[in-house]
């Protein structure tokens, strides 16, 4: 009887406080519908919460590919959009949560693979989601859930969030970015110095709609092949409990700036890059060096299985020179990867950092590398658009050098030609992107089409539409 008359007890209070949660079906919908009174305590957290901002973002991308002869070309139409919101502070802190959505609208079966090589499309697939290539509708993604702290010129910020670092970093070039989750923050001592850095254990890559594990993360884009030549089998087994990142910038005399990053994995790898950048009048240079080694077992203590083979080490000198002076910009780089391992960073996690990068290629992957790139930017005085050309030449190993080629890539040349335009008056908030980009073969490919589709003696054309408001 005691135990009746607490249950029917319970379900009458419990009954009674959902009075005011439950919705009459004959009354219009009001989950939304807020505080009517406008907050007017600039120390309250409603206060806060009234005066915080909303952005929004809708965003059309069509992309193709054209391979040479009868190798297939692919295309895709991809819609989307987002919102995001973010507090106003309360006693230093920020509230902030965003999300976006995806369709498939009118493309190339992203599944099917051409006949004569049993490969899939490259760049198109990820517009969508890499981890289920037949995934249409279900494209939508938690982009950003975060708690802030901002002191003085300040931030620390936990949760998932955006960062812009030399090795993970948005790599914006489809339809969303590449997120982290974790710890991590940006403190301004003194005028000439910053530091930033955290804690990461997850990730939720381009051209995906989950979130990962830092181990599970390393994997889901293309494995290539092992340093024996065998084919890559990382992907589901990389252990790792996260990433530290910590990076140093100091201003110095007379438009000099000094970087020193490193980026631990933890069981996987460590990378530690230096570079120097200078501004004299027009004249602009810089130069990078980066290092990386194995840790423990690179991640698997099963050589087929591991990430980074403990037999490799890699260094990367990387140098600019250009010349700015009004609406032109123009530079000269060089990259040269030495011969004793392989660059590596998972794609993931974002693009490469060197003077020499050019949009939809990487380095990534190869040693024994010199590229070589020129790049000219003009930006129009009268009108809102900007233009950039770039012109390189990549020398890379032989693509069966499995030891220093791990995506059985040859050399080749690339141009890139890209236009951006900013409208406004009526159409303010409106951008519009169009890009070129054209890879010629320079290297042996033993009459393997493996060797050449989606890699050179190829075009790939992009249109991108962005309305932010």
């Amino acid at each position: 009887m005691q135990k009746i008359a607490f249950i029917i007890l319970f379900f009458f209070f419990f009954s009674t406080s959902l009075v005011a949660q439950h919705q009459e079906i004959h009354l219009p919908p009001h989950l939304w519908k807020g505080k009517k009174s406008v907050a007017e305590d600039s120390t309250s957290l409603l206060f806060a919460f009234k005066h915080g901002k909303v952005h929004g973002n809708l965003r059309y991308f069509f992309m193709a590919t054209e391979n040479q002869g009868h190798l297939t070309d692919t295309y895709a139409n991809a819609a989307g959009g987002g919102l995001f919101y973010e507090t106003a502070p309360y006693k230093g802190f920020q509230f902030g949560v965003g999300g976006y959505f995806i369709y498939n609208i009118n493309s190339s079966d992203m599944s099917k693979v051409d006949p004569y090589t049993q490969t899939s499309s490259r760049y198109e697939t990820s517009l969508f989601d890499l981890e289920d290539l037949t995934n249409k509708n279900d494209l939508d993604r938690l982009e950003e859930l975060y708690l802030k702290y901002n002191f003085k010129k300040s931030h620390i910020t936990a949760g998932k969030q955006l960062i812009n670092t030399p090795f993970i970093n948005l790599q914006d070039g489809r339809m969303r970015p590449t997120e982290v989750g974790g710890l991590f923050g940006e403190i301004f001592p003194g005028k000439k110095n910053k530091l930033e850095g955290g804690y990461l254990y997850e990730i939720s890559p381009r051209g995906t709609v989950d979130w990962y594990g830092i181990g599970e993360s390393i994997g889901i884009y293309p494995n290539g092949v092992n340093v024996n030549g065998s084919k890559g089998n990382y992907k589901g087994n990389i252990e790792s409990k996260g990433i530290y990142l910590l990076g140093y910038t100091h201003q110095l005399p007379r438009g000099q700036s000094l970087k020193l990053w490193n980026v631990y994995v933890e069981n996987v790898f460590n990378t530690s890059m230096l570079q120097w950048d200078m501004k004299q009048g027009a004249w602009v240079a810089g130069f990078q060096y980066t290092q990386q080694q194995a840790v423990k077992d690179g991640g698997n203590e099963d050589p087929t299985k591991t990430y980074f083979s403990v037999d490799q080490k890699s260094r990367v000198f990387s140098t600019k020179l250009g010349y700015e002076q009004g609406q032109w910009k123009t530079s000269v780089n060089y990259t040269r990867i030495t011969a004793e391992g392989r660059y590596l960073m998972p794609r993931e996690w974002g693009r490469d950092p060197f003077y020499t990068f050019m949009p939809r290629e990487r380095n990534e992957g190869f040693g024994d590398v010199n590229a070589y790139v020129g790049k000219i930017n003009y930006v129009f005085p009268k009108a809102p658009l900007k233009t950039s050309i770039s012109y390189g030449y990549f020398q890379l190993p032989d693509v069966k050098n499995y030891a220093l080629n791990k995506y059985g890539l040859p050399s080749y040349t690339q141009l890139n030609v890209d236009l951006s335009y900013e409208f406004t008056d009526f159409l303010e908030g409106l951008e519009i992107q169009a890009l070129y980009v054209h890879k010629t073969n320079q290297g042996e490919t033993y009459q393997n089409e493996k060797y050449i589709i989606n890699k050179v003696n190829m075009s790939n054309y992009n249109l991108i539409f962005n309305f932010h408001f």
